[in-house]
Order: C-alpha cells, then sequence, then structure tokens
C-alpha cells in the first residue's frame, strides 16, 4: 500500500486472550501496514482468570534494541501499552528519543487500572513511572481512571464536569503529551458517556459521545488505541481519528455482546472485514 508505514507496537503479549499485544497486531496489520512488536511481558493469560504467569522481559528488549539500532531499523509510528518497571521506562525514552524525525509519531497508553482503582500488581511506582513517561508521547489514551492518577486530581471518581474535565486534561498536558485522549469518561451534567480529548495540533478540546453497552471485555483498550493509531497514520485528525475508532469498537461490542466467554476478550480476527469497512 502506498500509506504503509513502519508501526512498532509495546506492549505486554498473552499466550491467551486478545489484549496487549495479540489484540492490537490483526488490526493494524490488517489496515495495510508493515507491523513490528517489543513484548515488554510475555502473560499467560488475562488477570481476570484469577491465575497467571508473568515473564518480564526487560533483558530481552535490552538486547534487541542494541541489535535494532545496530541495524539501522526506523519506524514511522511507536504505540506503548503495558510498561513493567522504571527500567523500561528509561530504555524506551531512551530508544523513542532516537528514532525521531519528522511526521514522527508516538501514542501511549498508560495501562494501570480502571473502574477508580489501579489494578492488581499496580502500585504507586507504576504511577510515577508512566508520569514520567508520557513526557515522550504525542498522543496519550488513558482511561478516565489512569488519567486521575497520572494528574492526581479527582482520584476514584466515575464521573466529572466540563470544569474539571477540563482540568484533568490540563493537568496531562502539564506532564508533556501534546494531545490528550481520555476514555471511559461520564459527564456529571448528562449522564453521558464521552471520550474528552485535546487536539495538540488545532490547540482545541472536543468530546466525542458513545452509547454505553453493558458488556465487559478485556482489551477494549488496546482495541480503542490500535484504531486510534490506525486512523491518525492515515492523516485523520485526532477528533476525526477518535469519531472512527469510537464507532468501530462499539459495534465490536454490539456484535459480541452476547458471548459466554468474555475473558478471553473479543474475537478480533473473526471481524477483521468490519474493521476495513
Amino acid at each position: 500500500m502506498e500509506n504503509s508505514k513502519n508501526i512498532l507496537i509495546i506492549g505486554d503479549m498473552p499466550g491467551y486472550g486478545k489484549m496487549g499485544l495479540a489484540g492490537m497486531l490483526p488490526i493494524l496489520s490488517n489496515m495495510g501496514h508493515s507491523i513490528y512488536n517489543l513484548p515488554t511481558a510475555l502473560v499467560s493469560n488475562n488477570f481476570d482468570y484469577g491465575k497467571f504467569s508473568v515473564l518480564d522481559t526487560t533483558g530481552y528488549m535490552e538486547e534487541t534494541i542494541q541489535v535494532w539500532q545496530t541495524l539501522g531499523f526506523q519506524f514511522d509510528c511507536i504505540t506503548t501499552g503495558f510498561l513493567a518497571s522504571a527500567d523500561q521506562v528509561d530504555l524506551l525514552q531512551n530508544f523513542i528519543g532516537s528514532q525521531r524525525k519528522e511526521g514522527f509519531l508516538v501514542v501511549t497508553d498508560p495501562i494501570m487500572g480502571d473502574g477508580g482503582k489501579l489494578y492488581n500488581g499496580s502500585t504507586q511506582e507504576t504511577v510515577d513511572n508512566m508520569r514520567r513517561f508520557v513526557r515522550v508521547a504525542d498522543v496519550i489514551v488513558p482511561n478516565l481512571t489512569e488519567a486521575e492518577f497520572l494528574t492526581g486530581l479527582y482520584e476514584g471518581e466515575e464521573t466529572l464536569d466540563d470544569e474539571e474535565a477540563r482540568q484533568v486534561m490540563d493537568g496531562l498536558l502539564a506532564r508533556g503529551p501534546k494531545s490528550v485522549v481520555i476514555t471511559s469518561g461520564r459527564e456529571k451534567e448528562t449522564g453521558r458517556h464521552v471520550v474528552w480529548g485535546f487536539d495538540g495540533e488545532s490547540g482545541t478540546p472536543f468530546t466525542v459521545p458513545y452509547r454505553f453497552i453493558k458488556a465487559h471485555f478485556p482489551g477494549t483498550g488496546d482495541i480503542f488505541t490500535s484504531l486510534l493509531t490506525g486512523q491518525l497514520v492515515k492523516g485523520r485528525s485526532l477528533p476525526q481519528a477518535v469519531q472512527k475508532a469510537v464507532d468501530l469498537l462499539e459495534r465490536l461490542i454490539f456484535m459480541e455482546q452476547d458471548v459466554a466467554e468474555r475473558n478471553n476478550g473479543i474475537r478480533i480476527e473473526k471481524y477483521l472485514s468490519v474493521l476495513t469497512e
């Protein structure tokens, strides 16, 4: 494809389940891009199953980046998710700095928590690490819980009014990213489920409402980030990219809402044709 990009996905790789790298790889590949990956951890399965095994891959990452730099590998876009340690933050900040060029895009999902609390295994150190890391991102895509922990504002609140949402966005922008997208938001005034955003290109805030479907699937944040990234590298504006990602994810959840086993995530490969419409 004429507009194909070299995209590097950095995040955890589950052996069982469609989240992390396993959820993002098929979506971005299906868009016609050349997709590469760097796992920050190997995970046996989604944590919702109650039992799991995790292998920290920091040593592998260090060796891989050294090899890639020796070979001169270059990427047009890097998207990052779960980071396991402060060492990984330092390593990736330096690597991203070495990849900077005109038109280069970094999209970061600061995976730490949801539903007003941190995930099992996430700590204040995790929050501090992500606060340091987001400064290298062009676009950050936290959910509302993660946005609150990153800024220290309204922690645990599941609804915000317009002024509070703007304060949180301003707090995120103060940490260095050019643009912000806050998912899983809910307006205190109206009760609407929304995505709040700030577009660094135009310097304007925006809000995208969506239909809330009461069906929880792990990995929907990864799907949203991959859809958003794919739209951005196509050249769409941030508000346009968010709207398209919201529409597609809403459609996926609607089609999967009656499936009995949700812990495994949405069956991405089954719906790839939908994602290209």
